[in-house]
């Protein structure tokens, strides 16, 4: 394994300085979207247009403004402090990479942190400045402090923070463990990275490409371990999240196609070790060509060279390594990198040993040996130092923290806990006597079941009673009816007879009194008669067009309604609709109601007949303008025999009984009755009926007759 193999390219793990990448979570770019509340309203709109200018690459004129407008300011809050040293350390971290200088600020991040404790954004504050005093001992080589400060924000954040800033915390300590060497711990961590970055919804370009560099580095991990499989998975993946976005970052053109050409060379290294060099050397020539141009990641083409130099030495092609390793000797005369200056001179010292020229090739190999003593020399101090159990010390500081503080809460709960035993003696105790009572409770409620018991066998056998005298009484109601029908009929033939001779005024004015008395009692029977008798009659069902019954009642009641100069006017479906009812019966309810509605309606009054569809069911209204149903009657209307008849407009008689039949006769046709009333706007009265389709309709054979029991 090479040099270059231990420590992945500049632009491929990017090494914490990729442009815009550190302000996902923690710089100027991502809080003037998320936190100007967290801001004065003073520095906000300073925060914006600060973030607005480094976002287009002003970044002096960013500052310059910054200094300008901060000065400006009367009273800045710990917050806008912080944010000020964000901004310069961002600059120096990023663009000047002056390394003192961005520890300096980070360091002030730090203390400023420190004094927002009484402030609402103190932890996010403190997470931050965590993280930028990790990125700051890092760029430095501290790394184990780097890993301590990563670590401290990842537990202060962890509870607070939401998964975007999670997901930088995760990826800088799985940079840490790349660097280390633990590719699988650090694939880990990557896949936690990008998961944690994949539950936030943004759309800008820093967190775009921070999840295609992760899916890269899961790659590159994968590809350290030899899982050359999953490596070629998330490099394909990689280029994938690149091309389905090219179109919505089309203004970041550059960097999409610079990040494709670093996939391309890691991509190849896969190939490489597998001796696929044909494939290997189609992805470094598409790598080399993307990053050699001016402006692009000359770093990670040199880096694409050299490996494309190892496949040219292993298939003994000298002639283009020749030609290779001479244009990467001009470029590392402007473009310093000591890891492929390094393998430049073991390339070049292995050239000159196959041309037997072997004074340059022992001069090549001595300068490929003092630079890789002095490459690994510069990486000793991450490898000398144990990250692992690093983390499981820090881990424990946590834990004897947490126990310290909850040694506190122990206390407190041992004092809830003795209250809360005296408490619950008290309870057994008030439990103990409440049983004792409720034994003597019991006693009295058997004793009173018992009571009750007997008093409802006595209640059944009354109610039994009650129900043969009502039958009872039925019957002997019908049997006097019936024999009273035939003398009052006869007298009432009798009188009518009577009326056509001659008699005084006075005689003729008692023949009609007795007249009328004799029909009104005749018409008085017959509701009994039908009163009595609806309950044990069976209806008889048929299919009946409703537009047509209906019709057919207003016409036969226009006469009686002429006679008060009174108007029915009458509304039908629009279409015909058949019911399965009883014609006699349902026509007899809409007769009376229209009846009803013509006796206590005013002379010149107008009576509204209306038949309409309503889901599954016909309702039929008829409606009044006149003197109403009184609150206190309205109870009353349907019973038998009830007192709250009154005489109609015209002096009318009424019985009582006419809307007692008409409900049975509704609840028999599985129908319903209601009304609504006032002494302002009339009466309306309505009934529905069920609308039966034919499959659900009783057979042909049992249309004739069917019996229904009584409600």
């Amino acid at each position: 394994m090479t040099i270059t193999e231990h420590i992945p390219s500049t632009k491929t793990l990017y090494l914490y300085a990729g442009l815009c990448l550190l302000l996902i979570t923690f710089s100027a770019c991502k809080q003037k979207d998320r936190d100007t509340g967290r801001y004065s309203d003073a520095f906000a709109p300073i925060n914006t247009e600060v973030s607005r200018l480094f976002d287009v690459n002003q970044s002096d004129k960013a500052l310059r403004y910054l200094d300008s407008a901060f000065s400006t300011l009367s009273h800045p809050t710990y917050s806008d402090r912080f944010r000020y040293y964000g901004f310069y350390f961002n600059y120096y971290q990023k663009i000047k990479q002056d390394r003192q200088q961005t520890l300096l600020y980070a360091d002030s991040m730090m203390m400023t942190a420190n004094k927002t404790s009484a402030e609402k954004h103190y932890v996010e504050n403190l997470s931050e400045a965590d993280f930028a005093m990790g990125d700051a001992n890092f760029h430095l080589n501290r790394y184990s402090d780097a890993f301590q400060y990563y670590y401290q924000g990842y537990l202060t954040g962890k509870n607070y923070l939401n998964n975007e800033a999670l997901s930088d915390y995760t990826y800088r300590m799985g940079m840490i463990m790349y660097q280390k060497g633990h590719y699988k711990v650090a694939a880990n961590y990557f896949k936690e990275s990008y998961k944690q970055k994949s539950l936030t919804v943004s759309d800008e370009f820093p967190a775009f490409f921070r999840k295609q560099e992760l899916l890269d580095n899961i790659g590159l991990s994968y590809k350290h371990i030899n899982y050359n499989d999953s490596a070629l998975i998330y490099f394909d993946k990689t280029l994938k999240y690149i091309d389905d976005n090219t179109r919505q970052y089309a203004s970041r053109g550059n960097a999409l196609v610079m990040a494709r050409g670093v996939v391309y060379g890691n991509k190849a290294e896969v190939y490489i070790d597998e001796k696929q060099y044909d494939k290997a050397i189609d992805l470094l020539q598409k790598s080399i060509a993307i990053n050699l141009q001016k402006g692009f990641d000359n770093n990670d083409a040199q880096y694409a060279e050299i490996k494309l130099g190892k496949i040219y030495a292993a298939q003994h092609n000298y002639a283009q390594l020749f030609g290779l390793l001479t244009n990467i000797r001009k470029q590392l005369d402007t473009v310093k990198n000591m890891v492929v200056e390094a393998d430049w001179n073991r390339l070049m010292g292995g050239y000159y040993q196959q041309q037997h020229d072997l004074g340059k090739a022992l001069t090549h190999t001595q300068e490929y040996d003092r630079l890789k003593d002095s490459i690994i020399k510069k990486t000793s101090l991450l490898r000398e130092s144990d990250v692992n159990e690093q983390l499981a010390n820090y881990e424990k500081e946590h834990q004897i923290a947490l126990l310290s503080n909850n040694n506190k809460v122990q206390m407190i709960s041992l004092y809830v806990i003795i209250v809360l035993a005296v408490m619950a003696l008290v309870i057994i105790f008030l439990v103990f006597r409440n049983w004792t009572r409720s034994k003597q409770d019991v006693m009295k409620v058997s004793l009173l079941n018992q009571q009750i018991n007997e008093q409802n066998g006595i209640l059944a056998s009354a109610l039994n009673e009650l129900k043969v005298s009502s039958q009872e009484k039925d019957r002997i109601l019908r049997t006097v009816a019936h024999d009273l029908r035939n003398p009052i009929g006869g007298i009432a033939s009798l009188t009518a007879v009577m009326v056509e001779d001659e008699y005084t005024d006075e005689q003729k004015e008692l023949i009609n009194l007795v007249k009328e008395t004799s029909y009104n009692s005749l018409e008085l029977i017959n509701e009994i008669l039908e009163a009595t008798n609806l309950a044990s009659i069976d209806l008889h069902l048929e299919q009946v067009e409703i537009n047509s019954l209906a019709s057919n009642s207003v016409e036969l009641l226009r006469f009686k309604a002429s006679e008060k100069e009174q108007n029915i006017l009458f509304e039908p479906l629009p279409d015909q609709q058949n019911l399965f009812i009883s014609r006699e019966k349902i026509w007899r309810v809409i007769s009376n109601l229209i009846s009803n509605a013509i006796k206590f309606s005013p002379y010149g009054a107008s009576i509204l007949v209306k038949v309409e569809r309503e889901e599954k069911q016909i309702i039929v209204s008829v409606k009044d303008n006149g003197i109403g149903i009184p609150e206190k009657l309205q109870d009353q209307v349907f019973n038998m025999f009830t007192t709250a008849q009154r005489p109609g407009t015209a002096g009318e008689k009424s019985f009582g009984l006419g809307l007692s039949i008409c409900k049975q006769i509704m609840e028999k046709s599985h129908g319903k009755i209601w009304f609504n009333s006032d002494g302002e706007h009339g009466t309306t009265f309505y009934i529905s009926l069920p609308i039966t389709s034919n499959e659900t309709s009783p057979s042909s054979a049992s249309l004739k007759k069917i019996s229904i029991p009584q409600s």
